[in-house]
């Protein structure tokens, strides 16, 4: 997972992701497990989300999967060509599956996630050679804060 060139400059990706960073703060303070995402289209972000599962009751209520519902609703489009996700950890592979799906432009992480991960860590479905659309991946993007914040929470619940 080579970071490419890109028109956004390093302050510009770590101010999405401090957003997304908040967003997974907000889940924190709800007892989520704390990952939160958002979605930026033209620069600007469309669809802030954080893991709502037990709130919701729903197994699919991830931050990514409520931040695709929310930037295709903006777009008016089940198409995200022109967007950028920034989620602190590592998509599932629900989520990497959906965003494929929702063929997203780029996905950027903090942290990986070595259990579960769908971007390179365990499988890479984001770019399977079968599927018909491929998303650029970064990863690292304020890793150590998104890797802390997660952590931090699975090491209280033990």
């Amino acid at each position: 997972m080579e970071v490419k060139n890109e028109n956004l400059n390093f302050d510009q990706h770590s101010h999405f992701m401090q957003e997304a960073v908040k967003q997974a703060r907000m889940a924190l303070e709800k007892d989520e497990v704390p990952i939160g995402a958002v979605i930026v289209h033209d620069g600007r972000i469309i669809a802030r989300a954080h893991n709502q599962v037990e709130t919701l009751k729903d197994p699919t209520a991830h931050a990514e999967m409520i931040a695709i519902t929310q930037a295709a609703s903006s777009l008016s489009s089940k198409w995200l060509l022109d967007c950028r996700l920034y989620v602190t950890i590592e998509p599932c592979s629900m989520c990497a599956g959906a965003l494929v799906l929702a063929r997203i432009k780029e996905i950027h992480f903090g942290a990986k996630d070595p259990k579960a991960g769908a971007c390179g860590s365990i499988i890479n479905l984001t770019q399977h050679p079968l599927l018909n659309h491929k998303i650029d991946i970064y990863s690292n993007v304020l890793e150590d804060e998104c890797r802390f914040i997660i952590q931090n929470f699975f090491s209280k619940k033990r």
